[in-house]
């Protein structure tokens, strides 16, 4: 009885935590990797995990609940026409191969590297959202085929090391190339799962056999962990979505960009401490 009350404050971070996620993920498309990642990190902390197992942990825990939840968010963007097709196709593979790179090389990257990869790119992220006007580097995509292939490989890469799904890069990236918001918020929930799958594929390979991993763990992947959070960021998504285009993001985006601006620090913090 004692071990399950222990547990209650876990069970209800992830609760919290996949809620905020889930709206997320549908609503800014930031992806709800960049919320649950610290979240889990702290909360694997809280409960005296492994130093060495907390962030690795948290990053493939993060991916493996994408999954779920970013095939929730696609289809509530694609029924409103807002993924672009064509693109996913075309940048699809690179993506893919970025993420399952990023999840096979995870074990060959001490902790104190993942912090720093997700804090820098986080506090990025933060400075991009608070921003008034919109990065715009182009009036269209690049037409060189090496272009695409590189911005796709990076989007997947980093993001697989981050346990970010697809919008935490790729929404800026598209609208660095004056994508419609609406369409690359949508776009990028389908690149979130090509994100996801691959590089949950290498994280559980490149965690196998390593040593004190909690019970049911698939590779990095905490599996119970896992199974608390996707019922709230599936159910939220579609919700978080609607809410995209229902409404002004203006607000609701500069106070996740001081969240993510704090968050960032407090990770960069921890990797240099």
């Amino acid at each position: 009885m004692s071990e399950i009350v222990s547990y209650l404050p876990l069970a209800l971070g992830l609760g919290v935590a996949a809620i905020v996620a889930g709206l997320m993920a549908g609503f800014l498309g930031v992806g709800g990797g960049i919320v649950l990642v610290p979240v889990l990190f702290w909360l694997f902390t809280f409960i005296d995990f492994p130093d060495t197992l907390s962030m690795h942990m948290a990053v493939a825990t993060s991916l493996a609940t994408i999954v779920f939840t970013a095939i929730s968010s696609m289809r509530a963007h694609h029924k409103r026409g807002a993924v672009d097709i064509p693109l996913v196709k075309k940048w699809g593979v690179p993506i893919g191969l970025g993420a399952l790179a990023g999840g096979l090389a995870a074990r060959f990257i001490d902790p104190a590297g993942l912090k720093m990869i997700f804090g820098f790119v986080a506090l990025l992220v933060s400075l991009n959202l608070a921003t008034p006007r919109t990065l715009v580097l182009s009036e269209d995509l690049p037409q060189s085929r090496a272009a695409n292939v590189g911005i796709a490989g990076a989007i997947g890469l980093i993001s697989s090391l981050m346990g970010i799904g697809g919008g935490t890069l790729g929404v800026p990236t598209l609208a660095a190339f004056s994508f419609p918001i609406h369409r690359a918020v949508g776009t990028a929930a389908a690149f979130g799962l090509i994100i996801a799958l691959p590089a949950v594929a290498g994280f559980v390979l490149s965690g196998l056999g390593v040593p004190e991993r909690p019970p049911l763990s698939a590779g990095y992947v905490s599996l119970p962990a896992v199974l608390i959070i996707i019922p709230f960021t599936t159910a939220l998504a579609p919700v978080g979505a609607k809410l995209a285009h229902d409404l002004d993001a203006k607000w609701v985006k500069r106070g996740f960009a001081l969240f993510l601006g704090i968050t960032a620090v407090r990770m960069l913090m921890s990797a240099f401490g």
